[in-house]
This record gives structure tokens, C-alpha cells and sequence, in this order.
């Protein structure tokens, strides 16, 4: 039996080099799991203060063709919408606009509009949805405020894809990594694998 020695380092002894190895091996350490997990969560929060009822999320991301997000479930008029959002996500003006343009819809139709959003297709974008949009006697409502609505919870939908999208730029950043690998305590050998 042999028995070896091998030294091992820290992230932080490591040379620029090593780090550099370091880092492009473990890229994905911070999204090799459900990363999005909290995202989501996030946005089942904003969507119910809009009175939209999420059932799936589904996405995917972020470099081909048909990369996108969007979401099934359905809306109604939901009471103080714009005043809870605002207060839920102050600083995010596209949230407070979509969150307004549903509520001046809404009023025009006595608060009684309801949609139904389901996926349609193989890919995850906006534009892989049908939604149908009702009034109070279940007729479906056509022209501009159809069309709105439409627009306005697709936008949602592209809204939460760019969410996403920064998360997940966030989590794959030299920096993160790096603290991931530092706050995990990992051993390195010379060649920048964790030992």
C-alpha cells in the first residue's frame, strides 16, 4: 500500500491562474441545482397582489431560440392592486404600470374581467400562450381591451424571464462563484479542483 501527500490550498492561496481554473470548472457550483426556486416564489407574490392566480411556471433559458418565460393560471380584478404592488416592489416602475393599466381596464368593465392563461407549444416564451378574456357573463371580450390585457400580462411574462435572466447572471459572476467557493471552505490542489 502507498500511502501520498497531497497539498492543498484554499481558494485564497491559490494563484491567478489556479483561481482561473478554479473558477471556469466550478462555473455552474451556484446553479447546479433549483436555483430559481426563490424567483419563482417572488413572482407567485407579485402575481397574486395583481389578482393572478399562477398554476406553472415554466421557462427556459438563456441563449436559443425560444428561450423565454411565461406562466399559466388565471387573473380577475384583484382590490388595492396598484397600492399593494407599489408597496411590495417600490422601486420597480414596470410592475406599478402593468399593475395600473390592468386596474383602468378593469374599471371600464365595472371590475368584472376575467382571464384564463394557458401554454400553448413546445417552447416557454410569451408568445406560447392563449389567453382568453372574459367579462362577467363569461362572453369574451374583443378589440383594444383584449388586446391589452393580452399585451399586459404577456409583458408580465417578460418581465419575469429578465428577472430571471439577472439572477442567474448574478450566480454565475466570477464574484458569486468566488464566494461560494471561499464560504464553502473548499480544498484545492494546484490544478484549481476542489480535493
Amino acid at each position: 500500500m502507498k500511502i501520498r501527500e497531497i497539498k492543498t490550498y484554499k481558494f485564497n492561496e491559490l494563484t491567478d491562474k489556479q483561481k482561473e481554473k478554479a473558477l471556469e470548472k466550478y462555473y455552474n457550483i451556484n446553479t447546479d441545482h433549483e436555483w430559481w426556486d426563490c424567483e419563482f416564489e417572488d413572482f407567485k407574490t407579485i402575481a397574486s397582489l395583481m389578482g393572478i392566480k399562477i398554476d406553472n411556471i415554466y421557462f427556459a433559458g438563456f441563449s436559443s431560440q425560444g428561450d423565454g418565460a411565461c406562466f399559466t393560471g388565471n387573473y380577475s380584478y384583484e382590490k388595492q392592486a396598484i397600492k399593494k404592488v407599489k408597496e411590495y416592489a417600490p422601486q420597480d416602475t414596470e410592475l406599478h404600470r402593468i399593475a395600473g393599466q390592468l386596474q383602468e381596464i378593469q374599471k371600464r368593465h365595472l371590475y368584472l374581467i376575467s382571464a384564463t392563461i394557458k401554454h400553448n407549444g413546445h417552447y416557454y416564451h410569451e408568445l406560447c400562450t392563449d389567453i382568453d378574456v372574459v367579462d362577467f357573463n363569461g362572453y369574451s371580450i374583443a378589440g383594444d381591451d383584449f388586446d391589452n390585457i393580452t399585451e399586459l400580462l404577456r409583458g408580465l411574462m417578460r418581465w419575469m424571464y429578465s428577472q430571471l435572466d439577472k439572477q442567474y447572471n448574478y450566480l454565475v459572476s466570477e464574484k458569486e462563484i468566488e464566494e461560494t467557493l471561499i464560504a464553502n471552505e473548499y480544498d484545492f490542489t494546484t490544478n484549481g479542483e476542489i480535493f
